[in-house]
């Protein structure tokens, strides 16, 4: 392959905060480069699961390869790369932007810069990107590219005079974009004649090709029946298919530096396949591996149990294929009295936690209980020993604790003034600290130091609802802080339930135990006996509602006579009872779990 042929190729990620129009733009490129013909274009064409299809939403970045005739003449290979928008997933987009050389920053011109806008440009900035600045949705009447423009200058500092108005869903713009891209990014570097260096840049599980992985040459030539080696963990395979993405799947010869595209090699284990890790000739291996990725870090806990206890291996394999698919989840065994065998999970955030348990449920057809939410704190024990604790199930007695520390995040938030009152309030209500308030034009900019628990559960939902849906918000991991925290225990008929166990602040602790009793109250049918629901901080019972018994009338065969007969039924009834609530089983239905947890807008 020619130098020449390598600066015909262009690899390039489409940025932007959520929902801004980056699916429906990339749907709008494939059309013009004729990847498919009309009759094959669906809505999204890159958004292929279900649960993207129906939330309108990227979770997985997803690469196809258009050829691009230029008004140079000549004919361009573009590898295009639509990442996700939303916080939860801003470790798909970092490992996208490590394969590429360039970025299209797609900015809403109805709505301006927002707060994942601004992540996700530093991400590219970080990995030196050349970015091309593209407003959308110009043929909204809303639509205001001038102050769009400046906003891209004052708040990224990017040059946005030549910005390129295009909309994803009229095509207005899309050759000029084009164009953009072709004479705009830098092509990639790279030698044929090196040995073997390729970039796992993704992996997924496929039951008639088993793993198929997505990689990205840098250095030599990859070809079918090539010995490949991972360079994390030195196994081999024989590559048995190379092929692009079309978006179809298209089997090619071979792939030449700079080139993104598929193998398969027979790749049975899952465990294998590390994203990240360098690919490489097992006969003539490179010197050094790539850098990789930086480790996703987990942020938020959960566990999770098949309701059917015999899905427990299934589980098991599910969670392993979905691990091939999504790097960044974390995953280790875990027993609890109370719900039997399962896994203690480790997410992105609340949005990330959602999506993988509903894909569990829909591609595994599993099952499942969840456990509260809860993030991972660092306790100073009185032998001096330091313990990370992923469960509140799992917290020592309180004599042995000298000092609770809680992750702290910084949380960014765009909003229109006319709401910043209401977003200053929700944030000093979770404990927040302010760091900065500066406006841009008409919208403000709070930067604030909040504790991550507190946002973990419903922040997002709450700041959404406050101004209309206005505010963008973004956060990140500073560190850890310490805190006065204790931990409330939720007793069902005086059987303490694990799986509602909770760390709060120690001024919040009896409010969110008096406001899970209350739901439980409402959620947990009623029974033959009374049920009482307390919430405890150690010893002290805080909080306290009882579910009346259902009343089965014992009397209805007694037809007139003396009371006694009445009494007598009566009686017997009440010791049936008591003996029922010493033997009997509650039965919590799993819908009062997730409803219980899920903290009502009452706060």
């Amino acid at each position: 392959m020619s130098q020449h042929r390598l600066d015909l190729i262009r690899n390039f990620a489409i940025i932007a905060h959520i929902d801004h129009g980056k699916s429906t733009l990339a749907d709008r490129l494939i059309e013009a480069c004729g990847g498919l013909e009309k009759r094959e274009m669906t809505e999204q064409v890159l958004d292929n699961m279900e649960i993207e299809k129906e939330r309108g939403i990227t979770i997985k970045a997803q690469t196809v390869r258009l050829n691009y005739k230029a008004d140079d003449g000549q004919t361009y290979q573009l590898n295009l790369i639509d990442t996700p928008g939303h916080v939860d997933f801003s470790y798909e987009v970092s490992r996208s932007l490590a394969s590429c050389e360039g970025s299209v920053l797609v900015v809403d011109a109805t709505q301006g810069v927002e707060a994942q806008t601004l992540a996700n440009v530093y991400l590219a900035i970080e990995n030196n990107h050349e970015i091309v600045p593209v407003l959308n949705k110009v043929d909204l009447p809303s639509a205001d590219p001038a102050r769009v423009k400046a906003q891209i200058e004052d708040v990224i500092g990017l040059d946005a005079s030549d910005a390129i108005e295009t909309s994803g869903k009229t095509g207005l713009g899309v050759p000029e974009l084009l164009e953009a891209i072709v004479h705009r990014l830098p092509a990639p570097a790279g030698d044929e004649e090196a040995p073997l260096k390729a970039l796992l840049i993704d992996s997924w599980y496929d039951s008639y090709l088993g793993v198929i992985i997505l990689v990205r040459i840098y250095d030599g030539v990859l070809r079918r029946k090539t010995q490949i080696r991972m360079m994390s963990n030195n196994a081999t395979y024989l590559v048995d298919r190379v092929g692009i993405f079309s978006p179809k799947m298209m089997e090619v010869e071979a792939l030449f530096p700079g080139e993104v595209g598929y193998i398969t090699a027979s790749i049975k284990s899952v465990g294998d396949c590390s994203v990240g890790d360098t690919i490489t000739d097992n006969k003539r291996p490179c010197a050094q591996p790539l850098h990789g990725f930086k480790p996703s870090v987990p942020v938020v806990f959960c566990s999770i149990f098949p309701v059917d206890s015999s899905q427990y291996g299934l589980l098991k394999d599910a969670l392993a294929k979905l691990k091939l698919n999504d790097a960044s989840i974390d995953y280790q065994n875990e027993n609890s009295a109370a719900l039997g065998l399962g896994f203690r999970c480790g997410f992105l955030g609340l949005l990330h936690m959602e999506i993988i348990q509903e894909r569990l449920g829909r591609e595994f057809d599993l099952d499942l209980i969840t456990t509260a939410p809860s993030v991972a704190y660092k306790l100073h024990l009185t032998n001096g020993e330091t313990i990370t604790l992923h469960n509140p199930a799992d917290m020592p007695e309180p004599t042995q604790i000298k000092s609770i520390e809680e992750p702290m995040v910084k949380a960014t938030i765009l909003v229109p003034d006319t709401y910043l009152g209401a977003v200053l309030k929700l944030c000093t209500e979770r404990r927040g600290a302010q760091e900065e308030l500066t406006y841009v034009g008409s919208r403000a900019m709070v930067v604030y130091k909040i504790p991550l628990n507190e946002i973990v559960f419903d922040f997002y939902d709450r700041l959404k609802s406050i101004t209309s849906g206005y505010a963008s918000f973004d956060y990140e991991l500073i560190g850890y802080q310490e805190s006065e925290l204790v931990k409330v225990q939720i007793l069902i008929n005086e059987e303490p339930v694990d799986a509602l166990a909770f760390l709060c602040h120690k001024s919040e602790a009896e409010a969110r135990g008096r406001q899970i009793c209350e739901r439980l109250k409402d959620l947990i049918p009623r029974h033959l006996f009374k049920i009482p629901l307390q919430a405890c901080i150690g010893g002290r019972v805080v909080a306290r509602e009882t579910i009346s018994a259902l009343r089965k009338d014992v009397t209805a065969k007694c037809y007139g006579g003396d009371v006694t007969r009445k009494r007598k039924l009566l009686d017997k009834q009440k010791k049936g009872k008591l003996r029922m609530r010493q033997f009997g089983k509650v039965n919590v239905p799993q819908s009062a779990f997730i409803e219980a947890l899920r903290m009502s807008d009452s706060q």
